[in-house]
């Protein structure tokens, strides 16, 4: 990829000319450098593997190097219909409260999970900061190289493949963990990189903070043949181009935005630091700022830190230039609390970079993504009849409005200290957060979690066979295919062997609720 040269003050160096090295190193470099540039042109699709309804353990893993964790790392199934057939692993440090954080961090090509358990340092800074770590894991039944999907339509947008498996384990994670929702942030290398910004892209209201490291601009390619011209070219786009690939993602999504933060080394020939420039321009064009720098400094590693505020002078995306580095995820091995990871392929021993990206997420206990507001008090749920519930809290000084989530999901932004969700199901139960939001748009901590159930009876269940579905009348059939009685919803076949469970949620009316019941 031609180097995109860089201009003025804010913009990151261009990569100096690299000292040959010697004939062995040369060539493996190569052929890594070829390997992980042709694993985005070798992608095979796979059925969804079918997911369990419970975690169970991994096999012993070996502690990282730099500290050793005090937490469980195990594998978690059964986290959701996981259209995107990965794996998800997650670090949980012992005692961890609820109401932590939650990081996901997505490995690169040619590795797993465990790899970047062991190696990028994540560990270490969730048991020092107190959060959970989901590390999902893709492999060669998706991808010959397990390189996650970044520039497949199929796979990367809102609601579809490895993007929403993704998505469905940090619910679980937050169902198992207690974890806060308004503080999930997503971390990734080379294709993993590009996959965190996909998710930062298709799912903004998930995630409060992304870093992209040695990865891709958000949507940079949707085909397959058109990966190595992201990886290895200049697109030539406008800020305001880079944007939209963005704002398309989730049309209609108003804010707030996630904070970014982008990692490059100079000398990287496999995603070139063009792709820098423009995550750049993509994440500022969509906060709506400038390209030039609000504040530069240096940083250990022959790193500079460019970083660009928001309209209320907080940092909204960070630039990490790292002079010389080639490419791979930035760590330094030592006991230091700016020191992490340990080095092997793809792990370069320069500067911590899971620390500072850390740090300018705010999990230290600053930063810019700390909840401004604090969490409303006296938040009381009240049945008000069979389909809705009635909200009310104490008014918090400073909020301009209110986010109110129903089972982790925002439903709501009410100007008032109040209330009332409809279109609920009958004799339903439902668990209510909610949060102060500034006149920035940034939201505060949230509430304590209170639940309600609505009046009146749940809804009815029933799972059986097609045949015996339209033979009980809760659904029809029609040239020899069956469908749901009143909403219509195709099952499939008119037969004995394939099953599907059907909720009624009215006279004569049933919906498809596979897993639901």
């Amino acid at each position: 990829m031609a180097v995109l040269p860089a201009t003025g003050p804010s913009s990151p160096s261009t990569a100096p000319r690299a000292t040959p090295p010697r004939r062995g190193r040369r060539s493996a470099r190569r052929a890594a450098a070829a390997v992980l540039a042709a694993a985005a042109l070798t992608a095979t699709a796979a059925p969804a593997a079918a997911g369990s309804t419970a975690p169970v353990a991994a096999a012993a893993v070996a502690a990282p190097t730099d500290d050793a964790p005090n937490g469980t790392f195990q594998q978690v199934t059964g986290f959701g219909s996981n259209p995107g057939n990965l794996a998800m692993y997650a670090y949980v440090p012992a005692g961890l409260p609820t109401g932590a954080p939650l990081v996901v961090a997505l490995h690169g090509c040619v590795q797993t999970a465990t790899d970047y358990y062991r190696d990028s340092g994540w560990t270490k800074f969730a048991d020092l900061y107190r959060f959970a770590v989901v590390f999902p894991q893709t492999s060669a039944a998706n991808n010959s190289l397990s390189c996650f999907s970044w520039f497949d339509a199929s796979k990367d947008s809102r609601g579809t493949g490895e993007a929403a498996s993704v998505v469905e384990m940090v619910a679980k994670a937050e169902s198992l963990y207690g974890s806060d929702s308004h503080r999930v942030f997503v971390t990734g290398l080379s294709a993993g990189g590009g996959m965190a910004a996909d998710l930062l892209a298709d799912y903004p209201e998930v995630f409060a903070g992304g870093a992209i490291d040695s990865g891709l601009p958000a949507h940079c390619a949707t085909t397959q043949s058109a990966a190595s011209g992201c990886q290895n070219s200049d697109q030539r786009l406008t800020p305001a181009q880079w944007g939209d690939k963005v704002r398309r993602a989730y049309p209609g999504y108003a804010g707030p935005w996630p904070r970014v933060a982008i990692w490059q080394g100079t000398a990287d020939t496999t995603v070139w630091p063009v792709n820098a420039t423009e995550l750049r321009d993509q994440w500022t064009d969509v906060w709506g700022v400038g390209q030039s720098a609000s504040a530069t400094r240096s940083l250990p590693g022959g790193t500079t830190e460019y970083v660009y505020d928001d309209a209320n002078g907080r940092p909204a995306v960070a630039l990490y230039s790292v002079a010389g580095m080639r490419h791979g995820l930035a760590v330094n091995p030592g006991p230091g609390t700016d020191q992490c990871g340990a080095t092997g392929s793809y792990f370069l021993d320069t500067i911590c970079s899971s620390y500072h990206t850390a740090r300018f997420w705010g999990l230290d206990g600053g930063g810019p993504t700390t909840p401004a507001l604090p969490a409303p008090a006296g938040l009381t749920a009240t049945a008000a009849g069979p389909d809705s519930v009635a909200l009310t809290w104490q008014a918090v000084t400073g909020a301009a409005s209110y986010a109110v989530y129903r089972d982790g999901v925002g439903v709501a932004a009410p100007v008032a200290a109040s209330y009332t969700d409809t279109g609920l199901s009958a004799g339903t139960s439902y668990g209510y957060t909610v949060a102060a939001v500034d006149a920035a748009g940034v939201e505060g901590a949230r509430s304590a979690a209170v639940t309600a159930r609505t009046t009146g009876s749940a809804p009815q269940c029933f799972t059986d066979d097609n045949y015996d579905q339209v033979k009980a009348g809760r659904a029809t059939q029609r040239a020899g295919l069956t469908y749901a009685l009143g909403s219509g919803q195709g099952m499939g076949l008119w037969n004995a062997f394939t099953t599907h469970t059907l909720k009624q949620t009215g006279p004569d009316y049933f919906v498809l609720a596979d897993g639901q019941c």
